[in-house]
This record gives C-alpha cells, structure tokens and sequence, in this order.
C-alpha cells in the first residue's frame, strides 16, 4: 500500500501552490525539500537590522494569482519606490534618465522603436501555451544575430543587452529569439517586464516574499519534509517509488517542482523518454549574484533620484531603491548577471562588494563610498538552485524539444516557474505551473 496518494518534490512557490491545491481536494500529500527552509528561489535575509528579499521580491501588474495568494495568507504589498530620474550607462557615459525612455539621442530613439516595433509584431506570432509551433526561422537564430541585423546604432544594441542581461542574466548569444519573443509574451510585453510603476517590479510583500512559502508551510504542517533530498524516482503501473537518503516514500503520482537542470539531475528508472532528457540537457539557468548596501538613510531621494541605474558596462547590471517603509535605513539592490556574475562569482564577496559600491559612486556620487552593511546571494552556488533567475532556451531547443517541459511522464508530472504559459519565470508562473499540477493528478484519478 501507497505511504501517500502524492509526492511533491520541492517545497518552492509551485510546489507548495501543487500541494495546498490537492490538500484542499482531500488528497493525501507528502512535500520533499532538500533544503533545511522552504521557498526556493525565494529567501527573505537581513541587512542593517531589516528584513530584505535576496531571493525573488517584486510582483507587478497583470500577476493575479500571486496578488490573491499575498491576500489570501494575510500579507500586504507596497510599492517600489520609483520617484525622481535615474541613469543610464552605455560605453562609458552615464546619463540622467526620465521616464521610461532610454536617454538616447534622436537617431539613437528612432532605431531602438523601429526595432520594437519589429519585435512586437514577431511576439505576436508565437503560440503562448505551444511556443514549438512557431516558424522554426524564430528558433534557429540567436537574439544576438537578431540585434545586429535590425540595430544600427550602438545605443540600440546596447539597449538589448542590458535587457538581456537583466531579464534573462544571460547574454544574447546564448538565446534562441523565440525564447525572448514566448517570455516577452508570456510577460505582457517587454515593457511590462522592465517596468517598475505599471511593471514588473511595481510591488513587494511587506515582511518580505518567503513570508508567502512560509506561511503556505504553516498551513500544510507535516506535510512538508524539510532536510529531504530527493535522488530518484521509480515507476511502474501500480505507482511510484521517490527515494531519499532518509528512506523511499511511495505514492500513485509525484509532482517534480524544481528547475529543468536539477530535475535531469534526478535518477528515473526506467529512464525518461530521450526527449525530455534531451530537453533537461539544454536548458541553463542564469548567473546571477544579488547585493544590497544600506546606509543610515536614503540620502538619494534628497536629490530627486530615484534610487535606479542601469548599465551595459557593469559588472552591476541594474539598480534599485530597497528600502522598506518604516525603517530610516536606506538600502540599494543590485545585480551581477551573466558574464558579470560568471566572472565576480569566482572572486571574494569583499572584492565584489567593493566592485558594487564603485558602480553606485560612478551613478549617485561620493555619498555612496561609504555603506554600513552588505548582503549578498549568489545562486548559481546554491546547491539546489544552480542558477537565477531561471532556464533559457537556446536555439533550436522549443521546438525540437518544447513539448516535453510540461508533458508528464506516466506518473511524473512537472511544475516550476519554467513550465509556466504565463509569466513564465516569475513567482506567479511558479503558481500557475503548480496549480496546473496539481490540477493534472486530480484529473489522472
């Protein structure tokens, strides 16, 4: 007999989103987490006495189900703070930016909307929830090749890159152009992802994001099994076998909630179909280190900035204000992505806080030399992450192997932000791919 009806594998957004939704059908579930702490990518830390998010943090417009579950658990939001001008670095020159326009000059402007214009019209001939049917000319070239051929100013291209660096923490040679047109689509625009008023990034939980695994966990209970890696799954007709270092869990069904590259990682017997192996085999994450400085107080917004730069130079890719309401405490995130984060990776967290606050000096001036603390997550080191923000596709991958993400596999069915249709990436794609789970195993019986 079965120890349990479901196995979940990940105690992550989609994996505890998978389990409440079965728990509240009355199905019998058992959640394994690797870590000795629930929230994957989502993990709240402290600097200068308050709490902050190096994990996931932002929630935006358009992202119902993460705004329904914030309320349903008893949590608020508040906005990013997003007043006054902010900067712009390309080839070594930093310029004040209003708006949400790029501070290039005219010619620059009109090739950047041309260009946006072209990538739009292109967005909207992917197939969101079958992106593999797409034109396979969209899969067979790079992002990079795409720039080049329709950006004639370096502003342009400049642009892209750090879009590419700051959406993806990848450059845009490694991407297939399909890849950004479904993501661009699946987060309603390209504008909408970069965006903090009216985007992306317009809110935060107040407490911080890990609050919202955290209190989903205090609902479960002993449903969920912290400090329980998960190195193999077993199937047959009659049901599954999980197996940990703490013994093996059997159960009619199990939910995989992790990232495509930890998921290929995992001993399946008998093997997965060669697609799907295929598919876990091209699918990097990426780097991205995350680092926050505070400082006594937000000095910045006395001098009508915003808190907010952006850089095709680096090593800090993108800057925002962090600062939380009611505390005087004054706090900028940054990021290293990319080739940044490959190259800082491998340095000292000194070296790297250092190299932070030597971006912050060149945008907001000698009053950001001097932080009083320092925090820093870098995901590509956490073992069971590997990398931020998520998977990317290189070319060719969707559609040779695109059907396989979601597809279960006899008894093994997938969840994670990867997987998602809408906002894939992202925390509220991370609750759609387990709601959609979970949905699955109920519908299989």
């Amino acid at each position: 007999m079965a120890d349990t009806q479901v196995v979940v594998v990940g105690a992550g957004l989609a994996g505890l989103v998978a389990a409440r939704t079965l728990v509240r059908e009355g199905t019998d579930v058992v959640v394994l987490e690797a870590r000795d702490r629930v929230g994957g990518r989502t993990l709240n830390d402290e600097i200068a006495g308050v709490t902050v998010e190096v994990g996931g943090q932002w929630v935006g417009p358009g992202q119902d189900r993460m705004y329904e579950l914030i309320a349903d658990l008893g949590l608020e939001t508040f906005p990013t703070y997003d007043e006054g001008h902010g900067f712009l670095e390309a080839r070594g020159a930093v310029r004040a930016m209003e708006g949400s326009n790029p501070p290039f000059g005219p010619f620059a402007l009109a090739d950047l909307f041309q260009a946006q214009r072209r990538l739009e019209k292109l967005v909207d001939r992917v197939p969101l929830d079958a992106p593999w049917t797409a034109s396979p000319e969209l899969d067979a070239e790079t992002f990079a090749s795409w720039v080049r051929r329709r950006c004639r100013t370096e502003d342009a291209r400049a642009f892209y890159e750090i879009v590419s660096e700051a959406v993806f923490a990848t450059r845009p040679a490694n991407m297939a152009l399909l890849h950004v047109l479904t993501y661009v689509a699946s987060g309603q625009g390209l504008e909408s992802l970069l965006g903090t008023g009216g985007g992306a990034q317009q809110d935060r939980v107040v407490g911080g994001t890990q609050l919202v695994s955290l209190r989903m966990a205090e609902e479960l209970g002993d449903v969920v099994q912290l400090s329980r890696p998960v190195w193999g799954i077993a199937q047959d007709e009659a049901g599954v076998r999980v197996e940990t270092e703490a013994g093996a869990v059997s159960a009619d069904r199990v939910i995989v909630a992790l990232p495509p590259t930890l998921a290929g990682r995992l001993g399946y017997e008998p093997a997965m179909p060669a697609v799907r192996d295929q598919l876990t085999q091209r699918l990097p994450h990426g780097y991205v280190i995350k680092v926050m400085v505070a400082y006594d107080r937000p000095w910045w917004r006395d001098k009508g900035m915003a808190g907010q730069a952006t850089s095709a130079d680096g090593p800090i890719g993108v800057v925002f204000d962090n600062s939380v309401p009611g505390s005087d405490v004054g706090i900028l995130v940054g990021f290293f992505e990319g080739e940044h984060g490959a190259v800082w990776g491998r340095r000292t967290p000194v070296a790297r806080r250092q190299a932070f606050v030597d971006c912050l000096v060149r945008w907001f001036g000698p009053e950001a030399a001097k932080p009083v603390d320092y925090v820093e997550r870098d995901w590509a080191a956490e073992e069971w992450t590997r990398g931020c923000y998520g998977a990317h596709f290189p070319p060719g991958v969707w559609t040779q192997y695109g059907p396989a993400l979601r597809e279960p596999v006899g008894r093994i069915h997938w969840a994670g932000s990867e997987t998602a249709v809408h906002w894939m990436g992202y925390m509220d794609g991370a609750l759609e791919s387990g709601e959609r789970a979970a949905h699955e195993v109920l519908e299989a019986g």
